[in-house]
C-alpha cells in the first residue's frame, strides 16, 4: 500500500513561524512594532493550541503585517537559513520520496514554495494559502475561498484529495492533530524539535523530537541510524550554560543534575562532568550504553581511563584551560557522536574524519592486537560490501577502525563484526 507523509511548514519544516518573521521584517521601523509583534505571536499560538479559530488568527495576523513583495524576498532568504536541522540532514529521504511527501500548511505558497522545492518537494505537492496584492505589491488580503484559510482547513482539503494509501501527519499545531481526529490519517506525530505545545503533544500518537525519530520508528531511510533525541546526555554539577546549550541544540536528550544519580547510569549515552566530579569504577562499569565522557578540567584521579578503554568509552578533558572547556569539550563530544571524531581525546587514537555522503559509517573499537583489520575486511568481503573509505589508528591497547561502505547492511553483518573476538564495541553512525 502506498504511504503519504503530510508535513506542516511553520515550526516543523522550518524552525520558526513565517508570519511572525515577516512581521519583524515589515514592521522593523514601526514605532509600535514590539506591541504588534506580541499580538501576532499571541494570535499564532492561540490558533496552534486550538484556543481560537484558524481563520480568526490568520485574518488578524495578515491585517497587522503591513507587508509587501519586497518584504517577502527578505523573508524567503531568512527561512532558507532556518530549515529545521533534522529536515536539512534528511534531504535525501525527501528527494527519494518526492511523490509521497506533501507540504500542507496554513501558511502561504509565496514563501513556502521557494523554501521547500530545493529539497526535492514537488510544487504540485505544496498545499497552502495565497496572498492578494494591490497594484503596488502590498499584501491586502488572501484567497478566502481556499479551504486552508478556514478553521479545520487541512481536514477539508484532505477530504477532497482522495489519497489512496496510508497517511501519516507530522506537525506541531492543533490543525495537524485535527487530521487524526477526523480519521483521515493513520497516525499523527507531534513534531517538537522547535516548540512543544502540550495541548497538541498530549493527543498525539507519537511525539517526534526530530524527523530522524519519525523515520526511525517507521523503519524508513534516514541520515543517521539512531536518533540523537534518544541518546541520553547526562550533565552533572556546575556546568556552564553554553555547554548545555550546545548539546541541547545538537538534539540530544538532556538531563542536568547536581550529582550522578544512579537511576540514569544504565541508560546514559553521553556524560558531561563538571570539574571535581568523580565517577566510581562501579558506576562506570554499569554504564553499558555510555559512548563518551566529557570532563571540564583534568580527569586524572576522577575517572578510570583504563576502564574507559575496556568499555570503549572515549574520554575528552582539558587540563590546560578550564575557561574554554565549556565550549571545547561539548563540541568534541558531539563530533564523536556525529562523525566518529576522536581528535584530542584523552584515551583514544587521535582521528579527525571527513563527513560522508550517501554511504554508511561503521565504527569498530577493539583490543589492539595483530590481524584485526584482516578479520574485519573478511566479513565485509563475505557480504560483498564495497568499502568507500577506511581508517585505522591505534593507541596503546585500543584499536579504532572507521569503515564507510556504499551499500546497505543487515543484522548478520553487524553480528559477525561484533563476534570478532577482540571487539570492544561496534557503532553504526549512518
Amino acid at each position: 500500500m502506498k504511504h503519504y507523509y503530510i508535513i506542516d511548514f511553520d515550526s516543523t519544516f522550518t524552525q520558526v513561524e513565517a508570519l511572525d518573521e515577516l512581521a519583524r521584517i515589515s514592521l522593523e521601523h514601526h514605532p509600535a512594532r514590539e506591541l504588534i509583534y506580541t499580538e501576532i505571536e499571541r494570535l499564532t499560538n492561540a490558533a496552534m493550541e486550538g484556543n481560537i479559530s484558524f481563520r480568526e488568527s490568520l485574518a488578524g495576523r495578515v491585517k497587522l503585517l503591513q507587508a509587501n513583495k519586497s518584504h517577502l524576498e527578505k523573508l524567503i532568504s531568512t527561512l532558507k537559513k532556518k530549515v529545521s536541522s533534522s529536515f536539512s540532514r534528511n534531504r535525501v529521504f525527501l528527494r527519494e520520496h518526492s511523490e509521497d511527501v506533501l507540504i500542507v500548511s496554513g501558511g502561504f505558497k509565496e514563501f513556502i514554495t521557494p523554501v521547500v522545492t530545493p529539497y526535492g518537494i514537488k510544487t504540485e505537492n505544496i498545499y497552502a494559502n495565497t496572498f492578494i496584492f494591490d497594484e503596488d505589491g502590498n499584501i491586502v488580503g488572501y484567497d478566502e475561498s481556499n479551504p486552508l484559510s478556514d478553521e479545520g482547513g487541512k481536514v477539508k482539503l484532505l477530504k477532497t484529495m482522495n489519497l489512496d494509501g496510508t497517511i501519516y501527519g507530522i506537525g506541531d499545531g492543533y490543525s495537524d492533530f485535527q487530521l487524526k481526529e477526523s480519521g483521515l490519517i493513520e497516525k499523527f506525530y507531534a513534531f517538537t524539535e522547535n516548540i512543544e505545545r502540550k495541548s497538541v503533544s498530549e493527543k498525539a500518537d507519537h511525539i517526534t523530537p526530530s524527523l530522524d525519530e519519525f523515520l526511525y520508528v517507521n523503519h524508513l531511510p534516514r541520515a543517521i541510524s539512531y536518533p540523537k533525541n534518544r541518546i541520553l546526555c547526562l550533565i552533572v554539577g556546575d556546568v556552564p550554560e553554553i555547554a548545555i546549550h550546545l548539546l541541547r541544540r545538537d538534539g540530544f536528550s538532556i538531563r542536568h543534575k547536581e550529582t550522578l544519580e544512579e537511576k540514569y547510569v544504565k541508560d546514559v549515552g553521553m556524560l558531561l562532568l563538571a570539574n571535581g566530579i568523580d565517577i566510581t569504577d562501579e558506576q562506570l562499569s554499569q554504564a553499558e550504553k555510555l559512548k563518551t565522557i566529557g570532563y571540564l578540567g583534568n580527569s586524572k584521579g576522577h575517572i578510570n581511563r583504563e576502564l574507559c578503554n575496556e568499555m570503549g568509552i572515549v574520554l575528552f578533558d582539558d587540563k590546560k584551560d578550564k575557561k574554554r572547556s565549556g565550549e571545547f569539550i561539548p563540541k568534541r563530544m558531539a563530533d564523536f557522536i556525529n562523525k566518529g571524531d576522536t581528535a584530542m581525546s584523552r584515551n583514544f587514537p587521535n582521528m579527525q574524519l571527513p563527513r560522508i555522503h550517501q554511504a554508511h559509517r561503521l565504527i569498530h573499537i577493539h583490543k589492539n592486537v595483530p590481524g584485526i583489520m584482516a578479520q574485519i575486511n573478511n566479513v565485509f568481503a563475505q557480504h560483498h560490501i564495497n568499502i568507500v573509505a577506511q581508517f585505522l589508528m591505534t593507541k596503546g591497547n585500543i584499536g579504532y577502525v572507521i569503515t564507510d561502505i556504499s551499500k546497505g547492511y543487515d543484522d548478520t553483518l553487524l553480528k559477525e563484526l561484533r563476534q570478532i573476538t577482540t571487539t570492544i564495541k561496534l557503532r553504526i553512525l549512518y
